[in-house]
């Protein structure tokens, strides 16, 4: 069965409050990482054609642990392990020996995404949190590093889908 996106793609607001415009570039990079997934069956979606772990289901899992990290530990503050064992088990987003296939995995992907809009609707882009590894930050750092992280990945779904398949998509 061939999977289709759950989301509806819009595009980001052309004038908006920083709040409502970090938010919706985020969840533009959201819609469009399940896009690059419409018509693919669970083997493809989990097809590795590159020297890593990479795949489209592996992105999808990656981007569930990385939303975690970033708005669940660090701008709620809350002390809960990430999933895929993460940090202590080294690319667990990437294994999917331990995945319920695709839909599953999309699924807990929606909950994570909603659960990381929750937390972004109760600060502000100004509130400063603490990071491990770069110290002190702000909402703001967070939200354009997480655009970023989308947009990368993305990329390389992109490529990924269109090594599978031949899909290309602009």
């Amino acid at each position: 069965m061939a999977f289709t996106s759950p989301l509806t793609e819009s595009e980001p607001p052309l004038i908006a409050p920083e709040h409502a415009a970090l938010a919706g570039w985020l969840d533009f990079f959201r819609a469009e990482l399940l896009r690059k997934l419409d018509g693919m069956t669970d083997d493809q979606a989990a097809q590795r054609v590159l020297p890593s772990l990479t795949t489209l289901q592996g992105l999808v899992r990656h981007l569930t642990k990385v939303e975690h990290v970033w708005f669940v530990q660090v701008l709620a503050e809350r002390d809960e392990p990430a999933p895929f064992g993460f940090p202590q088990v080294r690319d667990g987003d990437f294994r999917l020996a331990d995945s319920n296939g695709l839909d599953a995995d999309v699924t807990d992907y929606l909950a994570a995404c909603q659960r990381s809009r929750e937390i972004f609707a109760a600060v502000s882009p100004d509130d400063i949190r603490h990071h491990h590894r770069f110290g002190q930050i702000d909402v703001r750092w967070v939200m354009l590093h997480m655009i970023r992280e989308y947009a990368q990945h993305n990329g390389h779904a992109d490529i990924i889908r269109e090594c599978i398949d031949g899909t290309t998509q602009s």
